[in-house]
């Protein structure tokens, strides 16, 4: 296992659409081993490989565990070829991305969703997720349709630059966005 670099805005890899997994096989199951590192070291909640310049449609999630009212808490999640089968439900709620660092956002989305895939092994898998997990998988599958949180804020006045406890006691609203958005 191994960290991988994280791409940042600008990269223009991030704005790849991501080729479909053909054969789930040891390098993809190692693909996803250094995802789950790289994402935990970061720390983030999902990854998806084009976040790491691969562009395949991988993505990995894991929820806190003080996420309590989710049974998959603490556990990670691995999908192959992810995809959103069905969407309900709408809330606007704050979102970061380990690709857009220093910024937080106030993004549209399902409360719940159902994704279909395949999991680590390449058996079909079908999720109902709800709450911070759904939000999670609809940011991850963006990322593999080389899209980004920040292209679905309502206005610029929804994005917010994360400001250090000692600079100020809080965020700051408004902020010119990151080059590249």
């Amino acid at each position: 296992m191994a960290i991988r670099e994280i791409l940042t805005v600008p990269d223009p890899r991030l704005r790849r659409k991501a080729r479909p997994v053909k054969k789930v096989n040891k390098k993809i199951q190692a693909l996803f081993d250094d995802m789950l590192e790289t994402m935990r070291a970061a720390p983030g909640i999902g990854l998806a490989a084009t976040q790491i310049g691969v562009d395949l449609r991988l993505i990995v999630l894991e929820l806190p565990e003080d996420e309590e009212e989710n049974p998959l808490a603490g556990q990670p999640i691995f999908m192959v070829n992810p995809e959103l089968v069905s969407a309900r439900g709408r809330e606007e709620e704050q979102e970061g991305c380990l690709s857009v660092p220093g910024y937080v956002g106030y993004v549209e989305r399902a409360t719940e969703v159902t994704v279909q895939g395949l999991d680590r092994h390449g058996r079909p898998v079908r999720i109902d997720a709800t709450g911070l997990l759904a939000r999670a998988f609809q940011h991850e599958i963006d990322h593999l349709d080389g899209v980004l949180y920040v292209d679905r804020l309502k206005g610029p006045d929804k994005l917010y630059r994360i400001v250090e406890a000692e600079e100020e006691g809080e965020e700051s609203g408004g902020e010119e966005p990151p080059a590249g958005l």
